[in-house]
């Protein structure tokens, strides 16, 4: 079977609020889509939110680098993923983002065309369902975070995370100690933070010694990703084990952060590592290396990201600290059937491919202009 036709499609999607990170606010999900025809008629869908700080990529130079690859690719057999990704690599350097729409339509098609789920093509199915991890950052303050966070918890949330790197360290550490002892560390509830580099090591190991009694399992990305031995000076300091999102793009870069004491566990996106194979290794390389899993999509992405993301959660060895999506924060999805977030938990779609239903119309109501 053939790849005919790969075709990008930039969409806009509204958020139902706006979420206060480090150094923007978000209120719309801008993602690329791509549309892929086999010969046969199948159809595959993948999808990656643009994130700019973190992979270097607009939805523009996303779109341009999908429609660079595409004539290149379009005749390839699409049960070869990994001579298509092969040939996207000698054809294109790094855009990975790009390349994980591509890659999660790959899997898509393949897995319609065998009639299998895309966790079958990854390897063995380890789990049916995943706990959500809940975002608390209203923006609004610590009682608004406290009362988000316990309706959250009230509606059968098991997983937070917080929201810091957006004020003084200190302000930051009384809001996560406050929201921590709202929740109740109990040993039941996975609690950790998220300063998306918003800090530099001294305000970060300034927070980490003022939350050290608290309840959080870990704390991502304090300091910028570029900054390995600000990541391991922070990690010296600090009780709570640190974890590493922005600084991880490769293998290579999960080996440097180990070796040198910088993060105990990783952040993995397909937007950072290029798609859902590359995720799968680096989960495997974290198992044999004794390091933590956090599984995540970009802050914001549509239900097809979500879809792949639950496929790669049935698929890996561990998610240890938790599973984070986003289109559950989106006014309307594009799918045919949403997915249902209801009781803090996410069941792995069924049904071959990634298992969702994309409806084409509402695809063609969010389209922007890449």
């Amino acid at each position: 079977m053939k790849i005919k036709r790969i075709e990008p499609i930039a969409v806009s999607l509204p958020m139902a609020k706006p979420l206060k990170m480090s150094f923007e606010e978000v209120k719309s999900a801008e993602n690329v889509l791509v549309r892929l025809e086999t010969d046969s008629g199948i159809v595959g869908w993948g999808g990656a939110g643009a994130a700019p700080t973190m992979t270097g990529e607009t939805v523009a130079s996303m779109s341009a680098a999908i429609r660079y690859l595409a004539p290149r690719l379009e005749g390839m057999d699409l049960e070869d993923i990994a001579a298509v990704m092969a040939r996207a690599g000698n054809y294109l350097f790094y855009n990975n983002s790009a390349k994980s729409v591509i890659e999660i339509a790959l899997h898509d098609a393949l897995g319609r065309a065998k009639g299998k789920p895309v966790h079958d093509l990854l390897g063995t199915k380890r789990r049916e369902r995943v706990a959500i991890l809940r975002m608390v950052g209203t923006g609004k303050g610590t009682a608004a975070d406290i009362e988000d966070a316990q309706r959250g918890q009230s509606e059968g949330h098991v997983a937070f995370k917080i929201k810091v790197g957006v004020a003084d360290p200190r302000e930051d550490a009384v809001r996560t100690r406050k929201v921590c002892e709202a929740l109740g560390g109990n040993g039941t509830t996975l609690i950790c933070a998220d300063a998306n580099q918003g800090w530099t090591p001294d305000q970060a190991v300034t927070y980490v010694r003022a939350v050290e009694d608290t309840a959080l399992a870990f704390f991502e990305q304090p300091v910028s990703g570029h900054d390995v031995e600000g990541m391991a000076k922070v990690a010296r300091a600090s009780r709570v084990k640190i974890g590493c999102d922005e600084g991880l793009h490769s293998l290579d870069d999960l080996k440097r952060h180990h070796e040198a004491g910088a993060a105990a566990g990783f952040s993995l996106k397909t937007i950072k590592l290029g798609g859902m194979q590359p995720v799968l290794e680096a989960g495997l390389l974290c198992e044999k290396l004794g390091m933590k899993v956090n599984l995540a999509s970009k802050m914001a992405e549509t239900g097809i990201c979500t879809a792949a993301l639950l496929h790669l959660a049935a698929a890996l060895p561990a998610v240890d600290w938790g599973v984070g999506f986003s289109s559950q924060y989106l006014v309307e999805d594009i799918l045919k059937t949403p997915l249902s977030f209801a009781g803090g938990h996410i069941s792995v779609p069924q049904g071959p491919g990634l298992g969702a239903e994309v409806d084409e119309a509402k695809v063609r109501r969010f389209v922007r202009e890449a």
